[in-house]
C-alpha cells in the first residue's frame, strides 16, 4: 500500500464537509448510537442519495459513487464527526453487494430502488439457537411447494428485527447433501403472515436483538438469490465483505474523541487527567493502537476489493484486534469517570433524569456502550473462530 498523503483526498474531506454544514441541524449533533432510530435512518438516506452518495460503498456501475477505500473512510470519519444519523447498514455493506452480484434483473428492480430511496429497511437471520458462529448446522428449514417455499424455524440475536421491513435469511433446503451444501439465501417480507418478532433486552438495557420465528411462512421462490444450495457460497462472499465493517473504524474513531474529551476536562486533585503521566502513557498507547487500526482497515479493504485471497486471513486479525481495541477504550471511558463511571447513565433515546448526573453531557450512554461492546468479540464470528481461521489459512494448522 501507499501511504503517502495524497492531496486529492484533503480536497474530497472539504466537499463532504461543506454537504454536511448543509444538512439540518436535526440531524447532526447525534451521540452514542449503534444505529439511529428508522424515521432518521430513512431521512438522511433520501438526503444522501439526492445529493449521488445513496450506496457511498457500491461501485458506479451498481449506482454506487466508486470511491475509493481512502474517500469512503474520510466520508465514514466526518459523518461519525457530525453526528449524522446511521445507514442501514445491512443493506449498505452486506445485502447489497450480494444482490449487486448474484440478483437477477427483475430482483435488483424490485429491490434496490428502495434502498436509494430509504423506503426499506433490513435485517440479517443468520443466528439460530445453539448455531451461531456453525452457521453450517442451521435447522430453519425452507420446503418447496410449487412457486412457494414454507419457511419454519427460528433465528435469534437478530438485530433490528422489530424495525426492519424485510429480513435477508438462510435456509436449509436440502438435507440429503453434505451440510454447507443443503442451504440457500431467501428474502422475506417480514410482513408475511407466520413471522413473528420478540424481543430481547440486552445488557446494555436497550433493545437492539430480537427472536425471530417463522411458522409456516410462505415465501415466493422468486425470492430466493442465486441457485437453491448456493446459500453457503454467497454467505461467504458476505462474509468476506464486512470485515472492515466489523472493525467499525468511525466508532473506535468517536470513542478516542470522547475519551480525550474526558481527560482533557475532569480534575484528579488539581490537574487535569490528562496530565498524569500514567494516564497520558494508556491514551497515548490507545491512540497508537487506532492509528494501527486504520492502515489495517485500509489493507484488508483494498485485498478484499482486489479478490487477494490474503484478505481472509487478515480480515480475521483485523476482527479480533478491532473488538478488542473497542472494549479497552470504552473500558478506560469508564475508568475515566472514576466514580461517576459506575452509573448508568441515560441511553442516548431516553429522556433525561429528573436531577442530572455530574457530567451528564459528556458521559451520556457511556456504560450503556461499555455493556454493548461487551459482545464485540462474540458477534460477526468470535474471536475463538477468528484465531481458527488465521492458524488455518496461515499456518495450516
Amino acid at each position: 500500500m501507499d501511504f503517502q498523503p495524497d492531496a486529492s483526498l484533503a480536497a474530497f474531506r472539504d466537499e463532504v464537509r461543506q454537504f454536511l454544514r448543509e444538512v439540518p441541524d436535526e440531524l447532526k449533533g447525534q451521540q452514542r448510537c449503534t444505529r439511529s432510530p428508522r424515521e432518521q435512518i430513512m431521512r438522511w438516506q433520501k438526503l444522501l442519495n439526492e445529493r449521488g452518495w445513496g450506496a457511498p460503498y457500491w461501485a458506479k456501475e451498481h449506482g454506487g459513487t466508486g470511491w475509493s477505500v481512502p474517500q469512503i473512510l474520510v466520508f465514514d470519519d466526518e459523518c461519525s464527526a457530525a453526528g449524522t444519523p446511521t445507514q442501514d447498514a445491512f443493506v449498505q455493506k452486506m445485502l447489497g453487494p450480494v444482490l449487486n452480484a448474484f440478483a437477477t434483473p427483475e430482483q435488483k428492480a424490485e429491490h434496490l430502488p428502495a434502498v436509494f430511496n430509504g423506503e426499506r429497511l433490513w435485517c440479517q437471520g443468520f443466528s439460530e439457537p445453539g448455531s451461531g458462529s456453525d452457521l453450517a448446522s442451521l435447522r430453519t428449514r425452507a420446503v418447496r411447494e410449487g412457486d412457494h417455499y414454507v419457511v419454519n424455524g427460528q433465528k435469534t440475536w437478530t438485530s433490528y428485527a422489530h424495525q426492519a421491513d424485510w429480513i435477508f435469511l438462510l435456509v436449509r433446503t436440502d438435507t440429503e447433501v453434505k451440510k454447507q451444501a443443503g442451504i440457500s439465501f431467501l428474502l422475506v417480507d417480514m410482513k408475511s403472515p407466520g413471522v413473528t418478532v420478540r424481543p430481547i433486552r440486552s445488557i446494555d438495557d436497550a433493545h437492539h436483538l430480537n427472536e425471530t420465528f417463522f411458522d409456516n411462512v410462505r415465501v415466493p421462490v422468486r425470492n430466493l438469490i442465486g441457485a437453491e444450495g448456493q446459500g453457503w457460497s454467497i454467505t461467504k462472499f458476505l462474509l468476506n465483505n464486512e470485515h472492515a465493517t466489523t472493525a467499525d473504524l468511525p466508532e473506535l474513531k468517536r470513542y478516542m474523541r470522547e475519551l480525550r474529551l474526558i481527560a482533557a476536562t475532569l480534575h484528579v486533585g488539581d490537574q487535569l487527567l490528562c496530565e498524569r503521566p500514567e494516564f497520558a502513557l494508556k491514551l497515548a498507547r490507545l491512540d497508537a493502537e487506532l492509528q494501527a487500526m486504520e492502515m489495517l482497515v485500509q489493507r484488508v479493504a483494498r485485498l478484499e476489493q482486489q479478490h487477494n485471497p490474503a484478505s481472509h486471513s487478515l480480515g480475521s486479525m483485523l476482527k479480533v484486534r478491532a473488538t478488542e481495541l473497542q472494549q479497552r477504550i470504552t473500558e478506560t471511558q469508564i475508568e475515566a469517570l472514576g466514580d461517576y463511571g459506575a452509573i448508568a447513565y441515560p441511553h442516548p433515546h431516553e429522556a433525561d433524569p429528573e436531577l442530572p448526573y455530574p457530567l451528564q453531557r459528556l458521559a451520556r450512554g457511556i456504560s450503556n456502550d461499555m455493556f454493548l461492546r461487551r459482545a464485540s468479540t462474540i458477534y460477526g464470528g468470535t474471536s475463538e473462530v477468528q484465531r481458527g481461521i488465521i492458524a488455518k489459512l496461515l499456518f495450516q494448522l
